[in-house]
């Protein structure tokens, strides 16, 4: 049975701060008045839910700070061998929680969400792509190439700025960059979970 599971919780500001306040507030290079820079919100929160993790022996698969629609998502994924349970999901969110609070690294309302990478995982990390060498990945270009956004084949190598993929009797490249996702081909059987 496929299974992939959220806990999500809303976060709301202690005090709001209009965005015209926020702007004049912050310096050009991210500093606040005084001149403390926070540093990057995704290894901030990398580096306070790593040791969780690990601890509960658990993998960080990835941390995202990303906007859909109007809202701010702070999205933490985690795996572990035979699948992360909604319990494991809720565990890490509850040690969490209030250490991403007490350092304080987002300055807007946003959702904390502890989720599974789900089957169809996206490979975003080096570590990712060295795993999965020689399965099967699907990726999608952000502008098609004759009419072709969309390409599948076995992970033959990758680096820094590019991904390669065995399709059909060749080779073929691509730059990351270009791509709108990398992610691992998975196929369901849902057949199995109708018996």
């Amino acid at each position: 049975m496929v299974q992939y599971y959220t806990v999500r919780i809303r976060k709301s500001r202690k005090s709001e701060v209009n965005g015209l306040a926020l702007l004049f507030m912050l310096g050009k290079d991210g500093s606040d008045l005084a001149g403390n820079k926070k540093g990057n919100t995704v290894e901030i929160v990398s580096d306070i839910v790593r040791p969780i993790v690990e601890g509960m022996g658990l993998t960080l698969w990835d941390v995202r700070f990303e906007k859909e629609g109007a809202s701010w998502y702070l999205r933490v994924f985690i795996d572990k061998e035979g699948g992360v349970t909604i319990d494991d999901c809720e565990n890490v969110s509850r040690a969490a929680d209030p250490l991403i609070d007490e350092a304080d690294p987002i300055s807007q309302a946003y959702y904390f969400e502890v989720s599974s990478p789900g089957i169809g995982r996206d490979l975003v990390r080096p570590w990712h792509f060295d795993r999965y060498l020689g399965q099967e990945i699907e990726l999608r270009l952000i502008r098609g190439e004759n009419g072709q956004r969309d390409f599948m084949g076995a992970l033959v190598r990758h680096d820094p700025e590019s991904v390669t993929i065995q399709v059909g009797e060749e080779e073929r490249s691509f730059a990351k960059k270009d791509c709108a996702f990398i992610r691992l081909h998975e196929e369901i059987d849902l057949s199995r979970d109708l018996d």
